[in-house]
C-alpha cells in the first residue's frame, strides 16, 4: 500500500470516530497486503507520521482531524479488547477528590486480564487483574458517554485500593464518603 491510499482508509475510519488501531484491525484494514509487507508499510508510515505506535500492537492515526479527549483510554480499550476494563485505584479516586494528587500521566485500569503496565507516548496504562464477576463488575461501576471506559464508583475504587493492598494513606476518607 502506499502512504496516499493508507491515509484514505485511515480518513474514512476517522470520519466513524475510530483513531487508535490494533495490528489485527491493521491486518484487517488492508487484507491485500501480505504480513512481511504490512509491517514495512506500518513502519513507513509511522516514519511519514501517519502513524503513531502507541505500544507493541497498537496504533493512532496522527493525522485524524478528531481529537481524542481521552486517548489513553481508547488505548486501554485496545489492549485490552475482549475483556471488562474499568478505571479505578487512584485514577477514580483522584477524580472523586478523595486523594489530593493527580494523576496527571497514568490511569489505573483494572480488567478481567492480565495485569501489566504499558508505556505510551501519551501516558502509562496501568492494569490490575480482578476476579469479580462480569455482573458485579458491572453492578459496581458506572458508564458515560463521553469515556470510553467504564467507572468505578467511590466505594468500588476504594475497595479495589485495599483488595490489590495499595497505599491508602492518601486518601481522604471523608471527601470519599461525600463523593
Amino acid at each position: 500500500m502506499n502512504i496516499a491510499q493508507a491515509v484514505q482508509t485511515l480518513h474514512h475510519w476517522d470520519k466513524q470516530g475510530r483513531i487508535v488501531f490494533t495490528h489485527q484491525d491493521m491486518v484487517t484494514l488492508f487484507s491485500q497486503e501480505s504480513l512481511k509487507s504490512l509491517t514495512k508499510s506500518l513502519d513507513r508510515l509511522i516514519r511519514a507520521g501517519v502513524l503513531i505506535r502507541a505500544c507493541r500492537g497498537v496504533y493512532v492515526n496522527a493525522i485524524a482531524a478528531t481529537r481524542a479527549e481521552r486517548l489513553l483510554e481508547l488505548v486501554a480499550v485496545a489492549l485490552r479488547r475482549g475483556e471488562y476494563n474499568y478505571i479505578s485505584l487512584e485514577s477514580m479516586l483522584s477524580e472523586y477528590g478523595a486523594i489530593s494528587q493527580v494523576p496527571i500521566d497514568r490511569i489505573t485500569v483494572m480488567t478481567t486480564g492480565r495485569k501489566g503496565e504499558y508505556q505510551t507516548p501519551f501516558g502509562v496504562i496501568e492494569f490490575t487483574h480482578t476476579s469479580r464477576s462480569i455482573v458485579d463488575i458491572l453492578e459496581s461501576t458506572t458508564q458515560s458517554t463521553s469515556r470510553p471506559l467504564r467507572m468505578a464508583t467511590p466505594a468500588t475504587a476504594w475497595r479495589d485500593l485495599k483488595r490489590v493492598g495499595r497505599n491508602t494513606h492518601l486518601v481522604n476518607i471523608r471527601e470519599l464518603a461525600s463523593a
